[in-house]
Parts: C-alpha cells; structure tokens; sequence
C-alpha cells in the first residue's frame, strides 16, 4: 500500500461565512476529486468544528486527561481528510490539487505519506 493522508486546512472562522456560491465551488471540486480518484479513496470526512474536539494530554497524574479543544494551537484548523492509496506521493499531490481549499486564500492542503507497519 502506498498510502497518503490529504489534510484540508483553514481558517474555521472563514468557513462558517462562506458564500453559497463559494461551498457550492467547494462541493464541485470535491465531487471531481473523487471521480478522478475512484477507488484509491480508503477514507473521507468533514470534521465537526474545533470547538467540539477532545484532545488528550498528559495530566499532572501522568494518566491522560481530557480538554476540550482542537489539537493544536492555531488559527488554522483541520477541517476534513482523505486517505488513498495510489502509487506515488506525485500521485497524492496531483488529486490534492484538484481541492478547491488548495487554491483559495484562507486554507490549504497537507500531503502527508503513511507509516506502512507491515512493510519489512
């Protein structure tokens, strides 16, 4: 398995006042993404806002303790992934690209190769 994860970053604030037309544009670019990526797409999803994440840390105790809150310290949050499996991270990059989220100015996209833990 050659194995990427595509991480769609932004500004959550910028999502929420969104434009019709502007999710609309989003949703189109989405639907090419996964006709041209077919059955390489193992995973999908739109995360729920920041403010209903989890995150678990170390307590004082050293057990992990519970916060509310993204994972991350910033103003740009994960909004939503895919993980597919295709054959180079040229590959990833290239579906990556056809994102929306890749071309405007308050998000991004994130390609990132996965750990293969069988491999070897």
């Amino acid at each position: 398995m050659s194995g990427f994860v595509i991480l769609i970053q932004g500004d959550e604030e910028r999502w929420r006042r969104m434009t019709a037309e502007e999710r609309a544009e989003i949703d189109a670019a989405h639907g090419e993404f996964h006709r041209r990526a077919g059955d390489a797409v193992l995973a999908s999803g739109e995360l729920q806002g920041s403010d209903t994440a989890v995150t678990l840390r170390r307590g004082p105790d050293g057990a992990p303790r519970a916060v509310d809150g993204p994972f991350t310290e910033a103003k740009e949050v994960v909004g939503g992934f895919y993980v597919v499996d295709v054959p180079t991270k040229e590959d990833a990059v290239a579906l990556a690209s056809l994102l929306a989220e890749a071309r405007h100015d308050h998000s991004g996209v994130q390609v990132q190769p996965l750990v293969d833990h069988r491999a070897g």
